[in-house]
């Protein structure tokens, strides 16, 4: 390691891993002193029985409980305003956030709303929040986004169409409950896509300028347990031990991001998702390997690494031609879980790239990027993966 560099590293969240572990929420709720809980979930994962199994250690506990299902995806503003209403007229003081990154970003957000004034908007950009927010407990019933732990909340405000980041060390949960059975039900496409958005937060953070050596080991046991597991995780779902790996290697990839932000890839994922609704899995995962590709020369050495985690044979070949192998790991990965999307795909087109490699360079992950990029470079990456 370099020892000139100084690196800080700190998480507050506490987490429980285990199949089962959802049975424990109740005494985790009165631990941190909760007498209601407002239960934040997204209407598929209602749909899916899913939040029957979250409350029903409340109810077996005897603890009141109210539940917001009014999220979409990519979660717009109003229903952090509407989740709060809910929470203050019902004497709500502890949130359970259940399913994506959807609902955890939600839940974080309407938390801090709960003990901060104003309007969330109020708290876009970093370390803005004054107040400890309201306890929130995370659920995740995905393995990619790694909201419940990170110090980030990533809303939509849909009227301008923009996304808007939250990010304070008080956001963070003060509890991630990670039950892999809650992940059994997830579509292949969604796990593929989720599976991939865990993927480029370990790479990208792994390669980025800001790296150090805490996040660096956590960001390698990610894409090892994602090299080893997504695959099967998409081809059977049912495969509990694969379900379990994808959840701890989602929650691995937060732990090193948190300390360290991400790269381009992330920057043009905010954008993309904003103005023409792709999901944020699926724009990470098309946008992924062509981003590795630009940021090659920025650390040749990391890049044979991943390849050779990816199971890659690199013993005779240049440096060089060793990093150009983890292109080609990553995008056989996508090829073999289905995502063979492009940007066409969802009407991105040749007018649109300058506004949206402008709004990616307000992005505090270009800064961090192991290559300098411009606009230019970003265009070029997007025009890449325009499509015929």
């Amino acid at each position: 390691m370099d020892l000139r560099k100084r690196f800080r590293y700190e998480i507050p969240t506490a987490i429980e891993f285990g199949c089962g572990s959802i049975q424990t929420l109740a005494d985790h709720v009165k631990a941190l002193c909760g007498s209601r809980v407002l239960v934040v979930a997204d209407p598929g994962v209602v749909k899916a029985g899913v939040v029957e199994r979250v409350t029903e250690p409340l109810r077996s506990a005897g603890i009141p409980y109210d539940i917001f299902s009014d999220i979409e995806s990519d979660p717009d503003i109003a229903s952090v305003e509407k989740g709060t209403g809910q929470a203050r007229d019902g004497g709500c003081d502890l949130i359970v956030g259940v399913g994506g990154g959807s609902s955890l970003d939600t839940a974080k957000a309407i938390g801090i709303m709960l003990t901060n004034g104003g309007h969330i908007r109020d708290y876009v950009g970093l370390g803005k929040v004054k107040n400890r927010p309201a306890p929130v407990i995370a659920v995740p019933t995905t393995a990619g986004t790694g909201s419940e732990l990170t110090i980030w909340s990533v809303l939509s405000d849909k009227e301008r169409k923009v996304k808007l980041s939250v990010g304070s060390v008080y956001n963070c949960p003060a509890l991630a409950l990670l039950d892999p059975e809650l992940t059994v039900p997830l579509p292949p496409h969604v796990t593929a896509f989720t599976g991939m958005d865990a993927l480029t937060h370990a790479i990208e953070s792994y390669v980025n300028l800001n790296t150090q050596p805490i996040s660096e080991g956590m960001s390698v046991q990610a894409m090892k347990l994602i090299a080893a597991n997504l695959r099967t995780a998409v081809a059977n779902g049912n495969n509990l031990e694969a379900r379990a790996n994808m959840l701890l290697a989602s929650t691995i990839a937060a732990m090193a991001f948190n300390a360290t932000r991400l790269g381009l890839a992330h920057a043009l994922a905010l954008p993309l998702g904003a103005h023409f609704g792709i999901p944020h899995g699926l724009v990470n995962a098309m946008l992924l390997p062509e981003v590795m590709r630009y940021n090659l020369i920025g650390n040749l050495q990391k890049f044979a690494e991943i390849a050779a985690i990816f199971g890659e044979r690199t013993e005779h070949l240049s440096l060089r031609e060793a990093a150009e192998r983890s292109v080609e790991a990553v995008r056989r990965l996508n090829r073999d879980i289905g995502i063979t999307q492009t940007l066409g795909d969802f009407g991105v087109r040749e007018e649109h790239l300058d506004m949206i490699a402008n709004e990616a360079m307000e992005s505090g992950n270009v800064p961090v990027n192991p290559v300098r990029a411009t606009a230019k470079d970003l265009i070029g990456i997007c025009r890449r993966l325009l499509g015929d």
